[in-house]
């Protein structure tokens, strides 16, 4: 099976899961789960080639002139990261069937479940930093949608901003640094990389890629200083942070770090900077752990700190200590996973996570009791269990670095008092929740989950007693396979013996651990005497805090910027664009020089010449009619749009012709319907304000001789290159080949389908996203009112009169009155107008015509319907769900792409073949065609959503019209009812 499917896959079923109904939480669950599984064992089956040192490759054309193809690559390291993510992945979507409630939308959860797993896994597997880059803001983007899947709660909309904001911006700064990694070695491919070691530490630009991706990995692993956005992170659902906490989101980090190290570690620049960060993070993380109130926080900070030593241990430049960090990846995601699901346990069956109300769940829950304590001691690294073997050799590192005499003396004393630190935050996990007398106050009376939500921390916690006790047997070879590509192939000497005698490792080891259990006695001292509500000493320092005042300070700069060099008037800030767009141009052909080459021009063409004459009136026709005679402004524009039509057709440009023409139409279409909710303007107004017309006046001569400049800059520019003779033209190219290559005669069709198929796709993608965007914005567009009633013509015109000159708004057929007639003959001419987009498209790749062009004729079509008919009655026997026609465009443009690649070519490579059809004959067909009918698709869905958006508003200015009424009538009937109850007093007066 490719490598690409473990990819591909888990995207697959997130698409599946997102179709599946809200109450199939058995189906989503076991979709969910024979997925990670899949995955799970296809990459098991590889282990035997990752032991015997392969490197399995598969790539896949994209864009091989730039190196940026489609790589996915496994080695041993990758390998067991893979292992982590699905198999892990597995156990967290058996967890998460028992733990999210049969209220939650659970598609929604496991669709992103999925998605997030697909996006990890192509960071573990890919074989092109460009790509890797991609994947992982795909992470940032998922782990956002999974942090805030309790959308309600404001603490998860926060903590999935945060996580977002900080790893989203660390990952851009990683994609400047993944350039200039790119750019030192010549090349984006991982394997050109990893062999250019020596060469990019040698390189004037190493530091700043080294910092730039060392942003990325900090952010992402919350390293010191941006360790403030995990804790926050923790109001997602348990079976999330057991995930995304343990064995994915923020291992991405240290991931790179591991994979990257023969590249860029070694250097003193990466000692300091990845060993002081992670000294730091280890502490800090360790400190704020012990006084945490909430298990899952507790457990956040933990999970800092132990981030901080797999980072401590890369910083080292030392081969054995990347073995060690590689170990501690392995044996923190066994027992960190296991440590969320338990609190997850807890949280579910007691109803809280606050560790103040929790005590005796060991009488209670003694199963999870057990299991809960087991991995909690893996954690502060006490013998026989797992945690306590890659602590030992990480003890051993600090000892034995070779480095400054206060280095080798800080180090050793820091690593023990992270150590300390470790055993009194375990002790406070498993003796303050689950020892002690009976909690009496909890939400919920605490019981045992039921056993197949138990059944992945028993496995888990197996994991870390094999691994504790039997660690050759167990994991030897698994951790030589993923440690050899670390250190470049080369393993350094170590073992995985329980006993190594009494040495300075083991000695700080029972420091670590006595002194844990003394400072949790002496913390614990001082919590029931009422102290250590909040951290000592970094309670101020909230990250949180820091965040968002950063945020709003960034907000009010902006907000201040923009009251500055902004207007809310529209002239003026076409003022400045235009000035600066003209100022932006000319400076560097002023400063470089720009002369008219000596290519000969042609003879003067008088009609051409009073074609333009034409043009040109309509245009200053426009501008001086377009502020209190919009229509006949409108009409000029179209006018000035014609001439463009006809010279593109003087200039044997037919394809840009018809496309001119509809475009022309469908936007005189678009600014009427935009015109109409625009407020009057009354010339007996404009000479209310002193000197106004004379002001007006020099701001149009101004205008003028702006546009006059623009105008002509960009003629004698657009000459200046004309004049020039081209000596190397793509266009040779594109003649030559459209035939051969595209299958076509139409060098413009075959240019958008073929050539330069993957721009359309990108232009399709921005306009289904534009046309969405403004749908959404015009449902909560609201006009002024003044705006918002319905014609004054049609206001003293009761509804329900009908004769040949009205047309009644009620009707249930609009095709009566004076409308009778256009409205018969525009429903004839639909199917007519079908027919000839069809035609158009089906004549695009060898003659004027595509799928552009048909769209547009087949939409201006239908809004004639809507212009003629009405949009109630159009809509009521004419359904088109433009949004749908969207989505079906895109995936068929996409599929037309992928479909290439699935027989091993580049993305979007077009092939041609001949079909013998029944009563048709021979047929030649590309398939750009396929990828033509996304473009025509797409088109009508998204003309159709923006205008049909517009034209709602008509709708809306009927109803408001008769709330209106209402409101008249009742202000009327309350007028009358004074009038009366002011007479009766009058009345009953006088007859006192």
């Amino acid at each position: 099976m490719p490598l690409i499917t473990l990819i591909l896959l888990p995207f697959a079923g997130s698409l599946v899961a997102a179709l599946l109904p809200a109450n199939a939480r058995n189906a989503e669950s076991t979709l969910a789960g024979i997925v990670a599984l899949a995955c799970t064992i296809q990459v098991a089956l590889l282990f035997p080639e990752m032991a015997d040192g392969s490197v399995l490759r598969q790539e896949i054309e994209w864009l091989p002139s730039l190196g940026l193809n489609l790589v996915v690559r496994m080695d041993g390291f990758a390998w067991m990261f893979a292992m982590l993510v699905f198999g892990i992945g597995s156990l967290v979507v058996l967890y998460a069937r028992y733990y999210m409630s049969p209220a939650d939308p659970v598609p929604r959860f496991f669709s992103f479940l999925l998605a997030f797993m697909g996006a990890m896994a192509g960071v573990v597997l890919s074989g092109n930093i460009i790509q890797l880059v991609f994947f992982w803001e795909l992470t940032s983007l998922f782990s956002f949608l999974l942090i805030g899947y309790w959308y309600h709660r404001k603490d998860a909309r926060r903590g999935a901003r945060m996580a977002l904001t900080v790893t989203g911006t660390g990952g851009l700064a990683m994609l400047a640094g993944m350039l200039v990694l790119g750019h030192i070695v010549g090349s984006y491919d991982l394997d050109n990389i990893l062999a250019a070691g020596q060469q990019v530490r040698n390189n004037h630009l190493y530091l700043p890629a080294l910092v730039l991706i060392l942003l990325g990995a900090f952010t992402k692993s919350a390293q010191f200083p941006f360790h403030f956005w995990l804790p926050n992170a923790m109001a997602a659902p348990t079976p999330v942070s057991s995930y995304l906490h343990s064995a994915t989101m923020v291992k991405a980090g240290v991931f790179l770090l591991a994979r990257l190290w023969p590249v860029l570690g070694d250097t003193d620049a990466w000692f300091w900077l990845v060993g002081g960060a992670g000294t730091a993070t280890l502490l800090i993380g360790g400190y704020c752990a012990m006084f945490q109130h909430d298990l899952k926080g507790l457990l956040a900070y933990s999970t800092i700190s132990h981030l901080g030593l797999i980072t401590l241990l890369l910083g080292l430049n030392s081969k054995l200590a990347a073995v060690a960090a590689v170990f501690h990846i392995m044996n923190h995601a066994t027992f960190k996973a296991s440590l969320f699901m338990a609190a997850g346990i807890v949280d579910h069956e007691s109803g809280t996570r606050d560790i103040r109300r929790l005590s005796g769940l060991r009488h209670m829950m003694p199963i999870t009791a057990t299991l809960a304590c087991v991995a909690s001691a893996a954690m502060a690294g006490v013998p026989l269990l797992n945690g306590f073997l890659s602590k030992e050799m990480f003890f051993a590192e600090t000892v034995f670095l070779d480095a400054a005499p206060w280095v080798k003396t800080v180090l050793p004393v820091a690593a023990t008092v992270a150590g300390m630190f470790s055993v009194a935050y375990s002790l406070r996990y498993t003796v303050d929740v689950f020892f002690g007398p009976r909690a009496t106050d909890l939400p919920h009376a605490p019981h045992e989950p039921p056993h197949w939500m138990r059944v992945p921390i028993e496995l888990l916690v197996l994991a870390c007693l094999l691994v504790g006790i039997f660690p050759a047997w167990a994991v030897g070879q698994f951790l030589a396979t993923a440690a050899a590509p670390v250190v470049g192939g080369d393993l350094p000497a170590y073992s995985l013996a329980i006993w190594h005698g009494w040495n300075m490792p083991l000695i700080m080891s029972l420091v670590a651990l006595v002194g844990g259990i003394l400072l949790y006695t002496m913390l614990r001292w001082q919590r029931e005497a009422g102290r250590f509500e909040a951290t000592p000493l970094l309670s101020a320092l909230s990250g949180r805090r820091a965040f968002e005042n950063l945020l709003a300070r960034i907000t009010l700069a902006g907000r201040a910027g923009r009251r500055a060099l902004s207007t809310r008037r529209l002239q003026w800030q076409m003022l400045w664009l235009v000035c600066i767009a003209i100022t932006a141009t000319a400076l560097p052909l002023w400063l470089q020089g720009m002369e008219l080459g000596n290519r000969g021009t042609l003879p003067v063409s008088l009609p051409f010449v009073l074609l333009w004459a034409i043009g040109s009136l309509c245009a200053l026709g426009t501008a001086w009619k377009a502020k209190y005679h919009r229509m006949t402004a409108l009409i000029m524009l179209g006018g000035t749009g014609l001439c463009t039509c006809l010279t593109f057709l003087w200039f044997s440009a037919p394809d840009l012709a018809l496309t001119q023409l509809v475009v022309e139409v469908v936007t005189t279409v678009l600014m009427l319907l935009g015109l109409r909710w625009l407020p009057k303007r009354d010339k007996a107004l404009r000479n209310m304000v002193d000197n106004a017309d004379a002001r007006a006046r020099a701001r149009r001569l101004r205008d003028l001789v702006l546009s006059l400049i623009a105008g002509g800059g960009m003629a004698w520019l657009a000459f200046a290159m004309m004049s020039r003779p081209f000596y190397e033209s793509s266009s040779t190219f594109f003649l030559e080949h459209a035939l051969t290559g595209g299958g076509g005669t139409n060098v413009v069709n075959v240019m958008l389908v073929d050539f330069r198929g993957f721009d359309t796709f990108g232009e399709i993608v921005v306009l289904g996203i534009v046309s969405i965007v403004i749908y959404a914005l015009l449902r909560r567009f609201r006009p002024a009112r003044e705006t918002m009633d319905i014609p004054e013509q049609q206001r003293y015109v009761p509804g329900d009169l009908q004769t040949d000159l009205l047309n009644p708004r009620n009707a249930s057929d609009t095709a009566v009155g004076y409308l009778m007639v256009p409205a018969v003959l525009v429903r004839l001419l639909l199917p007519f107008s079908t027919l000839v987009a069809a035609y158009i498209f089906m004549r695009g790749h060898n003659q004027p015509g595509g799928g552009f062009v048909a769209g547009l004729v087949f939409s201006v079509a239908l809004l004639m319907q809507y212009i003629i008919s009405g949009t109630q009655w159009v809509e009521a026997h004419l359904p088109l769900y433009p949004r749908r026609w969207i989505a079906t465009g895109l995936l068929c443009a996409l599929g037309t792409g992928l479909a290439s690649v699935a027989v091993g070519y580049p993305f979007l490579t077009s092939h041609s073949f001949d079909l013998a059809l029944p009563l048709v004959g021979h047929v030649h067909v590309a398939s750009a065609t396929f990828f033509d009918i996304g473009v025509f698709a797409l088109v009508v869905g998204s003309t159709m959503l923006i205008l049909t958006a517009i034209a709602h508003q008509s709708v809306r200015g009927h109803r408001f019209h008769a709330r209106l009424l209402e409101e008249q009538e009742q202000q009327a009937r309350e007028a009358e009812a004074a009038v009366q109850a002011a007479t009766a007093q009058a009345l009953a007066r006088g007859g006192m």
